[in-house]
């Protein structure tokens, strides 16, 4: 999965495309170990708004690739190239990851590469994709959706939450964040979260969750409950809940949850520490809890992740 083909044609949207090369392109200061082997494919010239972007290679190169990225298309009123479309069709039937970033789920649509599959796109165009594909069931409400070997992103930050979603997939947690933290974005945010949030981040310094949130990641270890995070924030379990699903989009519970997870993903990737320790070390108590939310939300044992991982690193 770590040889990437960018398909770049007239009418895409740079952004989206500038965006997963900047993370596919080049490891962050610090990585070790294996990185991706990134080709930009597409007729030469391209025409990208206003740039102009030579390709490294044809279209043809997408079928050679583990991982196939599509970004967002401009003007979703037109059909995408016919020759994009069967080239990413080729690629997926090569055995490709197919990913689309915004609106490049009209090219994964138009290849019937979304049929019968949950998909999602950026929210403004949800209603066409469906309208358009009606054998696509389109989520309006999400912002990346994962099917394995097709994934699907809403737009702008969150074909980034997609690419991030990706190498965490393929280099696990602790690379992921190294690219965060280069980007200077959040590490992570769910898949499953909603598109639309009331405050993305906290509006001002003095916001009743400004100091919440790094308070809570240091002490990840201990058993904090709801009533926890209210009291330390002054405010009502209740007036909690409704501030974090307006900064987060997501329950106090569920956001500590995710964070008790990436935690022990580090954990697992980095130390020799025992199931049981990183247990302790996540606030997660039993070695049996973590076990089973852990299966849960990667899809694996921490067992079978670390081996993976720490194999991938040394």
């Amino acid at each position: 999965m770590t040889t990437v083909a960018l398909a770049a044609t007239d009418g895409m949207l740079h952004f989206e495309l500038s965006l997963a090369h900047e993370v596919f392109a080049a490891a962050p200061a610090g990585v070790t170990g294996p990185w991706y082997d990134l080709t930009v494919c597409g007729p030469a010239p391209v025409h990208i708004g206003r740039f102009r972007l030579e390709p490294d290679a044809g279209l043809d190169r997408l079928r050679h690739a583990g991982t196939v990225i599509v970004p967002g298309w401009a003007d979703v009123d037109e059909d995408p190239p016919a020759a994009l479309v069967d080239a990413v069709r080729e690629a997926h039937e090569a055995g490709a990851r197919v990913v689309s970033l915004c609106t490049g789920a009209f090219v994964l649509a138009a290849a019937g590469l979304l049929d019968g599959l949950r998909a999602t796109t950026h929210w403004a165009h949800t209603g066409e994709l469906a309208a358009r594909h009606p054998r696509v069931e389109v989520d309006p409400d999400v912002l990346y959706v994962d099917n394995g070997r097709v994934l699907t992103s809403a737009g702008k930050a969150a074909a980034l939450d997609l690419c991030l979603h990706l190498v965490r997939l393929d280099l696990g947690s602790s690379v992921a964040n190294a690219v965060a933290r280069r980007l200077v974005v959040p590490p992570h945010r769910a898949g499953g979260q909603a598109q639309f949030v009331t405050t993305p981040v906290p509006e001002r310094d003095d916001h009743p969750l400004a100091a919440l949130f790094p308070w809570i990641i240091e002490r990840l270890d201990q058993p904090l409950t709801v009533e926890d995070l209210a009291r330390r924030a002054g405010m009502s379990s209740r007036h909690l809940g409704r501030h974090f699903r307006a900064v987060t989009g997501t329950t106090p519970l569920q956001w500590l949850l995710t964070q008790r997870i990436r935690h022990a993903q580090e954990l697992l990737e980095k130390t020799d520490d025992s199931v049981d320790g990183i247990a302790a070390a996540t606030g997660m108590g039993t070695a049996t809890t973590l076990r089973r939310h852990f299966n849960r939300t990667v899809g694996v044992p921490p067992d079978t992740y670390r081996r993976a991982f720490r194999s991938r690193t040394r």
